[in-house]
């Protein structure tokens, strides 16, 4: 199955955030990525406190970022750390039903397979607003990574309709959208129109 899954990022959203949250819930992606680094740990459970429950109303699966402590403390068992926190903190990997970490090269998806993590975000694989100046990595690069994690990984950055498929194509398990889902006027047909141009039935 590839999945459609929204990274959140309160900067872009054009509404009440909490208000874009219920409408992804509702909108036909398959999971929700809280990432909201720029919040401290307080501040960032406090937002994910309100968050959880409107995503078990839509029964879209919420993975929490960074805090460890913050996720436990919600009861929540999915969570996303950068690899360099995670590889201080190994046996984070025991305490969750589903970890996963954000790749940027063969050897940190190597990496990231010996630490046992369930999945990976990788990327940036095509040119985005959210990392100007860098060059995209491509779907080429993308197709390696997923032979060196040898489990699920996502691609992330800049997908769009036009270049989804070639990202479900290198063998990619799903995609991450950021801006396309917080920015856009309509979530519903956004998610509609993703899923489709991938090629996906629903």
């Amino acid at each position: 199955m590839f999945k459609l899954i929204c990274v959140t990022a309160r900067a872009l959203c054009r509404e009440d955030f909490l208000q874009r949250v219920e409408k992804l819930a509702f909108s036909g992606v398959d999971e929700i990525i809280l990432r909201e680094k720029d919040l401290d740990e307080a501040a960032y459970r406090a937002l994910a406190e309100r968050v959880l429950p409107l995503c078990r109303q839509g029964g879209v699966p919420c993975t929490l970022h960074t805090y460890p402590r913050a996720a436990q403390s919600l009861g929540v068992n999915r969570l996303h750390m950068p690899l360099p926190l995670l590889m201080e903190q190994p046996e984070l990997r025991k305490d969750f039903g589903v970890i996963g970490t954000s790749v940027h090269s063969l050897q940190q998806a190597r990496s990231a397979r010996e630490l046992g993590v369930d999945y990976v975000t990788a990327g940036h694989i095509f040119p985005t607003d959210c990392k100007k100046g860098l060059p995209p990595r491509g779907p080429q690069w993308l197709r390696e990574i997923c032979r060196a994690f040898n489990g699920p990984v996502y691609a992330i950055g800049g997908i769009n309709a036009g270049n989804i498929l070639s990202v479900r194509q290198a063998g990619a398990a799903g995609a991450c959208i950021m801006s396309g889902l917080m920015a856009c006027a309509d979530v519903r047909a956004k998610a509609a129109s993703l899923k489709a141009a991938a090629g996906i039935d629903g």
